[in-house]
């Protein structure tokens, strides 16, 4: 298929750190997909050669120094100008051909936030640890946070220009997709789940992540996210807590005071944390929404039926989940 001009500017954000023997196919098979879309491959400091394969499928190669995934995306979302934007892991282990469906859904719906949840093709997609380490942080985000969501760490998303342009990108590594999870729910933007085929790395691709001190990072990331977000969940446990363990060393007058600290601090905290929140609010809502005519253009360049309205996404792509709200 061709992209028609009309669905507006696309861009893939690639983040790669030495991914030489797998960045080739993905740049290819996104072009394949979208071939009017702009591929922007991220080369963050490789020494194999990632940035020379890239350039040559035809990817506009950009260089981050910094180290870590999450300085990659906050370059990018800085510097790339898009009307959407998809951000896609270097090593191909995500179905890219899948792009053209998840970048549809996003203008149909019309959503923010269309994360590309993995489905497994084998036993062996996953590392150890890493299915388990997802799950447990996917429940303990979905109790803080009151987002239902499947796969909180998958590195396939699709989002439009008002939801990158008001993401702060504060992380450094392999965080930034939790942050990005979290700051869908706080801005309680629409947002939806499709599954997508993941696999194993291609011969000669490395894992960079390391299970245990990026998964203590994660959850690391969580709790801060928790105290900036959720400010008296954590507060109110603490001023309990130390309510109780003043009265059992028999000090009534500690136990006032501490409590109403801890209290008193939540509250402030939670002050900041609304009006941090109605400002990103505002400059969201300065951005257009996506969707509308560019997603009727694209339906019927790829010879879809245009329905009358549509809240689920495209009938030709994969169905989607919507998160619950709490």
């Amino acid at each position: 298929m061709t992209w028609p001009p009309s669905a507006g500017r696309v861009a893939v954000v690639v983040p790669c750190f030495n991914e030489a023997a797998a960045v080739g196919a993905v740049v290819d098979d996104l072009r394949a997909a979208l071939p009017d879309a702009t591929v922007y491959v991220y080369d963050n400091a490789s020494t194999d050669g990632t940035a020379a394969v890239a350039a040559a499928r035809g990817a506009v190669v950009r260089r981050e120094p910094a180290p870590g995934k999450g300085n990659v995306v906050r370059r990018a979302f800085a510097d790339v100008e898009a009307d959407v934007y998809v951000l896609v892991d270097g090593d191909d282990t995500y179905d890219a051909r899948a792009v053209a469906d998840l970048v549809e859904v996003l203008l149909s719906g019309p959503f923010d936030h269309v994360v590309g949840a993995r489905r497994a093709r084998s036993g062996t997609a996953y590392r150890p640890g890493h299915a388990a380490g997802n799950r447990g942080l996917n429940r303990l985000v979905g109790l803080l946070f009151g987002t239902d969501t499947t796969d909180m760490l998958s590195g396939y998303r699709v989002m439009s220009r008002r939801f990158v342009k008001t993401f702060p990108a504060r992380s450094r590594g392999f965080e930034v997709e939790t942050e990005i999870t979290v700051h869908a729910s706080t801005m309680r933007v629409p947002q939806v789940e499709v599954p997508v085929g993941f696999r194993d790395r291609p011969a000669g691709s490395e894992s960079k992540l390391r299970t245990v001190r990026d998964g203590l990072r994660i959850l690391g990331w969580v709790v801060r996210l928790a105290h900036a977000e959720r400010p008296l969940v954590l507060h109110a446990p603490l001023a309990a807590a130390v309510v109780v363990a003043a009265l059992v060393v028999g000090s009534p007058l500690a136990a006032a005071l501490l409590g109403g600290v801890a209290v008193a601090s939540g509250l402030v905290l939670d002050g900041v944390r609304r009006g941090r929140q109605e400002a990103l609010r505002l400059a969201y809502l300065q951005l257009p929404a996506p969707g509308g005519a560019p997603a009727l253009a694209l339906r019927r360049h790829r010879g879809a039926t245009v329905p009358a309205a549509s809240t689920t996404g495209p009938t030709s792509a994969p169905r989607p989940r919507v998160p619950a709200r709490r």
